[in-house]
């Protein structure tokens, strides 16, 4: 494999992670969330999404699926992953001075191998513990 090739396929991923991000937020909009930010950056990490339901923030982690040979797309949440964005959810609230309960949530997005959508999934609370 070349340099070229796993360029390709990262940038395969990278498209696949973004189409699985803007289906989720409709997904969300559709079901009354407001997104208030894509991709909001900080020194830790990146946020997929972020939305507001009344006083509600939610943290969304997007995890986008082309079959299942790297595991479901809640696999994807590890326990690390779920400490970054806490620390990431802590680091927005403070930014924005912002005293409002929040939660850390995950839509699964899975494709079968053909690319045909299987699933796009809510998963309130996905993040716990804190």
């Amino acid at each position: 494999m070349t340099n070229g090739n796993r360029g390709g396929q990262a940038d395969g991923r990278k498209k696949l992670g973004a189409w699985g991000e803007r289906l989720a937020a409709t997904h969300l909009e559709s079901r009354g969330y407001a997104i208030i930010a894509r991709n909001w950056r900080c020194r830790h990490g990146e946020i997929d999404l972020i939305a507001q339901a009344g006083e509600l923030v939610l943290f969304v982690e997007v995890k986008t699926r082309r079959g299942r040979d790297m595991g479901a797309p809640e696999e994807g949440l590890t326990p690390a992953k779920s400490r970054k964005l806490i620390a990431l959810a802590e680091t927005y609230m403070a930014e924005h001075d912002l005293d409002a309960d929040w939660r850390i949530d995950l839509v699964a997005v899975e494709l079968d191998k053909s690319g045909k959508l299987m699933r796009c999934e809510h998963i309130p609370n996905a993040v716990l513990g804190w």
